[in-house]
């Protein structure tokens, strides 16, 4: 797969972030390269799906 990226400004005032699953990424900013990979050895029958996880704010 060939992705193309055209770098223009970029500007983030904020960011709310409600949840996150369990497998994530976020990114602001550069980055040259990006490699993300998973394993999983737990059985399938242990798996559980729920729903997001609320973050609670620092502080």
């Amino acid at each position: 797969m060939e992705f193309n990226v055209l770098n223009r400004e970029l500007s983030v005032g904020s960011i709310h972030i409600v949840g996150v699953t369990s497998a994530s990424l976020v990114q602001i900013g550069d980055s040259e390269t990006i490699q993300l990979a998973a394993t999983f050895d737990t059985p399938p029958e242990a798996l559980i799906i729920g729903p997001f996880v609320p973050l609670t704010p620092e502080g």
